[in-house]
């Protein structure tokens, strides 16, 4: 069983921004995020009410380079 919880997007954009992300542009209903010191990016789908599953929340942090425990404290 795995430590991630499901969280909406929007619960997982409050999260990336108080790691230092910020929303550069939008492309349908995905967010792209940029960090403002390591350039990393990643984006966000927000798909109406619709949570964020594991799988999927893993490859977001895969992409902004953070860890679940350092996600999980934000």
């Amino acid at each position: 069983m795995s430590i991630l919880p499901i969280l909406t997007a929007r619960a997982v954009l409050q999260k990336l921004a108080r790691a230092g992300f910020r929303v550069v542009a939008t492309r349908g209903s995905h967010y792209i995020l940029e960090h403002l010191i390591t350039k990393n990016k990643t984006s966000v789908p927000m798909h109406g009410r619709k949570d964020i599953g594991r799988g999927l929340l893993t490859e977001i942090l895969k992409q902004a380079g953070l860890t679940v425990k350092d996600f999980l404290k934000l």
